[in-house]
């Protein structure tokens, strides 16, 4: 499927207007989280999805009706009642969808966040999506100043635009920044003029993050699988191993890149540059003593995303012995996912890379890996 920011782009160089809708909060078990998008062109062409078919087809008329007016519209989504016909989510969550229409007027704007992540650099993009009652309460009709979808732009050092005051665009830019650097979006709440109470607008920060980093270590078949789902789940993979004989980019042709490097000498790099972050996972395949344990020691005492390794339970004893030895801590070690990836009697390394797969997208979410039929409560885990 096209991405939406791509198709956003293409239509607005082409000159053409376009009815952008973005989930901004969700409750309960959403579908889709905040910052999912659906774009409705002139032509009717419809590109994306914010429920995976629930509420498309009454969102589709709405961004078409927003496309026709220029008036920004929020509307909440929620359970479908005892109609057939009654438009809602059968999941029992509750979306927040904010529809604008993003005019070609727009392009520099739009265009720097292109550029922004062609470059691999974090944008974000402020929308104001709700304006309550005027500064102070009984002092006018909402939004008298027009605030509702305006727009601030923040590229690296480059702020493109303006939510309306010099005061709410330097409170947005400080908390904005504060989420793109945990990779997230989300809501954001302000007085008309910047003050932190709660009250009078509310943004939407869509954060257009660099992919979360999956390393693999160790050149093997099973690291060729892993590296495949990896980059499927939309990691940037790294495949790692100190030989260059199996180290090569014929071997692993959906690795974003290869690399001739003693495993732990590599990860110390990367660690010491800001390469590395709270998001990246480890994939330690090497089984190998001599490569593993230097490394797992180094990669157990950063906060990793998830730190995985493979090897029987016989490997595995003696690995933890080591780290033990080591310096480890407890806590430290508790945090190393092994032998590697989830039970599911997989022999494959095909197997064994969804197995690891669904270790890493449970551990993100907080899911328990149990079958769902088992299981009470909502399906989909908070974000």
């Amino acid at each position: 499927m096209p991405d939406v920011f791509d198709e956003m782009l293409r239509r607005c160089r082409a000159g053409e207007a376009v009815a952008l809708a973005t989930v901004v909060a969700t409750w309960r078990s959403a579908p889709q989280p905040a910052g999912a998008t659906m774009l409705v062109a002139a032509d009717g062409t419809v590109t994306g999805s914010v429920s995976g078919g629930c509420v498309e087809a009454d969102l589709y008329e709405r961004a078409r009706h927003v496309l026709d007016t220029g008036t920004p519209e929020l509307t909440r989504y929620g359970v479908s009642d005892d109609d057939a016909y009654a438009v809602g989510l059968t999941c029992g969550g509750v979306l927040d969808v904010f529809v604008e229409r993003v005019e070609p007027a727009a392009l520099t704007q739009v265009d720097a966040v292109a550029d922004a992540r062609r470059a691999g650099r974090p944008a974000a993009v402020v929308t104001c999506v709700a304006a309550d009652a005027a500064d102070p309460p009984g002092a006018g009709p909402a939004d008298p100043a027009g605030r509702l979808g305006r727009r601030l732009v923040l590229t690296g050092d480059q702020v493109i635009g303006s939510l309306g005051a010099d005061r709410l665009d330097a409170a947005a830019k400080a908390d904005a920044l504060g989420l793109l650097a945990a990779g997230h979006s989300g809501m954001l709440r302000y007085g008309y003029h910047g003050q932190r109470r709660g009250g009078g607008l509310s943004l939407f920060v869509a954060a257009h993050a660099t992919a979360p980093r999956m390393i693999v270590f160790g050149a093997i078949d099973f690291a060729a699988a892993v590296a495949r789902i990896g980059a499927f789940l939309g990691y940037r993979v790294t495949v790692c191993d100190a030989r260059p004989v199996f180290a090569t980019t014929r071997r692993f042709p959906e690795a974003d890149e290869v690399v001739v490097r003693w495993p732990h000498r590599y990860l110390r790099d990367e660690l010491d540059a800001g390469r590395v972050d709270g998001r990246t996972v480890v994939c330690v395949l090497t089984h190998d003593p001599k490569f593993d344990v230097p490394l797992l020691e180094l990669a157990l005492r950063h906060r990793l995303a998830y730190v995985g390794a493979m090897g029987s339970r016989r490997t595995h004893d003696e690995r933890h012995k080591r780290l033990r030895e080591a310096g480890l801590s407890a806590e430290q070690l508790a945090r190393l996912a092994s032998p590697i990836g989830l039970d599911l009697g997989g022999r494959t390394p095909e197997e064994t890379a969804v197995s690891v797969a669904a270790q890493i997208v449970a551990g993100r979410w907080g899911g328990t890996g149990h079958p769902l039929a088992a299981l009470s409560g909502p399906i989909h885990h908070p974000a």
